[in-house]
This record gives structure tokens, sequence and C-alpha cells, in this order.
């Protein structure tokens, strides 16, 4: 396996840099300070005067932590934690809280399972997004409509986003990762039990060096994408149409006993699989040792 090893080592390297960003340099975040909170929740409260007058709003950093909820008379008293479960959503899966109901509302029922405290799929979160990063998130709750509560909370973000000034953002600088080395050795040792080679060390990825002997379980990762990249034998792979008995098995983690539905491939040496976060994806077969890297990015 060690040659196979050596040529393999520019594609891991190369697929990390092109999904997480270029490592070894200077990187800059931005972050919402609480001047940027009252901005959002400002434009946020005159964009629901404009109809019923009502709303909670939530408004949180990127990592999901409140910096200021404001709730107006006469909104409902949930409203508030609502409106921060919302802007939570928004702000750690870095998308629109509508789309996470539309996918549940499509049939896609197992994604009700995950950790309440990180997940409220009800429209009217959305992340504030600063020169192309997301800096944090808006939820809205209690306005006239769920309708109105993505336009509040979507007025209320673009108050940050849309001014194109980066004055009211703290600047933070990050010293560059360290470079990580495993030899052949380490690797084909790794690759013998089926093991994590790199853990991230706090990085938004991991390489695992994955060994199989007989099929899985159906598996949903809810915030991580896999990049499979197959070294050794031959395997069934089902992605995409329904988990059965889908349970959690951790934060963010469902396992089930197989797929219904979904497209089988054939995977073979050389062959690279990625798989979104929030697919279903299960080894249904596979022939003799099976030997593939997996990049897990979040």
């Amino acid at each position: 396996m060690s040659a196979k090893v050596k040529a393999v080592a520019t594609f891991v390297s190369v697929l990390v840099s092109s999904l997480s960003g270029s490592f070894g340099q200077l990187t800059t975040k931005r972050t919402l300070t609480a001047d940027d909170a009252r901005k959002v929740i400002a434009a946020a409260v005159s964009e629901a005067k404009k109809g019923a007058g009502t709303a909670a709003i939530a408004v949180v950093d990127d990592g999901g932590h409140l910096i200021a909820v404001e709730r107006l008379d006469n909104t409902f008293a949930a409203g508030a934690n609502i409106s921060i479960g919302k802007a939570r959503t928004a702000a750690l899966f870095k998308k629109p809280t509508s789309f996470f109901e539309n996918v549940i509302n499509k049939g896609r029922f197992a994604m009700t399972n995950m950790d309440p405290r990180d997940f409220t799929p009800l429209q009217g979160g959305v992340p504030i997004v600063v020169d192309g990063q997301v800096v944090g998130a808006v939820g809205v709750s209690g306005a006239a409509s769920a309708q109105q509560d993505e336009e509040v909370a979507t007025a209320g973000a673009k108050a940050i986003a849309s001014s194109g000034t980066t004055n009211a953002m703290n600047m933070s600088t990050s010293a560059p990762a360290p470079v990580s080395f495993f030899d052949v050795a380490t690797v084909r040792e790794s690759f013998s039990k089926g093991a994590v080679l790199f853990d991230g060390h706090g990085a938004n990825y991991q390489v695992h060096t994955s060994k199989r002997v007989a099929p899985g379980q159906a598996e949903v990762h809810a915030t991580e994408t896999d990049v499979i990249y197959v070294m050794d034998g031959r395997a069934t792979f089902v992605t995409g149409g329904s988990a059965v008995d889908l349970k959690p098995t951790g934060t963010n983690e469902f396992r089930g006993t197989r797929i219904d539905g979904g497209d089988t491939r054939e995977l073979q040496p050389g062959d690279v699989i990625i798989v979104p976060a929030g697919v279903p994806h299960w080894f249904k077969s596979v022939s003799g040792e099976f030997h593939y890297y997996v990049v897990k990015v979040s």
C-alpha cells in the first residue's frame, strides 16, 4: 500500500486546501459587536412596525452565542426563546432556517431528531454575511406570519451586510496552522485498524484512514461533509433515499439499519465521492478488505 499512500498524499493536500481555505497563511475573522447587534435589532424593529408591530428579535455571533435580544410589546412570551433558536440555527448551519423547514416539509423527518438546543427549523432565521463571511445571524419570532418573521430578520441582517463598511467589525489574526506529517509506516498502521489519522486540532476538517470488511449502518452527518477517496477493494455504496429506523447516536450524528431508495454506486480504487452534510449514505456491501480515506469537513 505504500506506493498508493505516496500517490494519494498530493490528493489529500489539494483536497483539504480547496475545501478548507489556504492553510499556513494569516487569516482574518470578522466578528459582530454589541453596536452591530443594536443596528440589526433597530432595522428589524422598524420593519416589524410596518406590519403587526410585534416580534421577538435575537442576534447571535457566528458560534451561535447570544449578543442581544428584544421582544416588542404584545409579542407572545415564548417568542424570545424561539427567536434565539432560529438565530443559532442560521449561524451554526450558515443557512436560512426556511431551508430546513422546507426540507422537513418535503419528507426528511429525520432532521426533527436533532438536538433542539442547536436546531430550530422554523422560518425566520437569517445569517448575517459581511464580505462573504457569515459573522452571525438574526432570528425573529412572533411577527404577523412566518413569512414576515423572515422579512423582519432579513431587514435586520441587511443593516450590517448592506452597509459596505467594515468599521463596525473587529479584526483578529491567527497564527499559521502547524504542518502535519505522517510517514508511510504510520499511515499503513492506521489503515490496518481503521482510525482517525488527523483529528483537526481545531481546524474544520479531519482525515480518517478507514477500513471495512463488512456492510455498515446507514449514516447521516447533520453538519459534516464526507469526501471519500477509495484506496483498495470494492464496495456497493448507497446515497440519498430514506434511512430506515434512524436514531441519534451523538451530537448531529444519526444511524439507521438501511436505506430505502437512493442512488447505488459500485466503488473501486481511485474513485472519489462527496457526500454533503445531511445526506443519508450506506455501505451496503464490501468485497474483501475495503480501504478509503475520508476527509470530514464541517
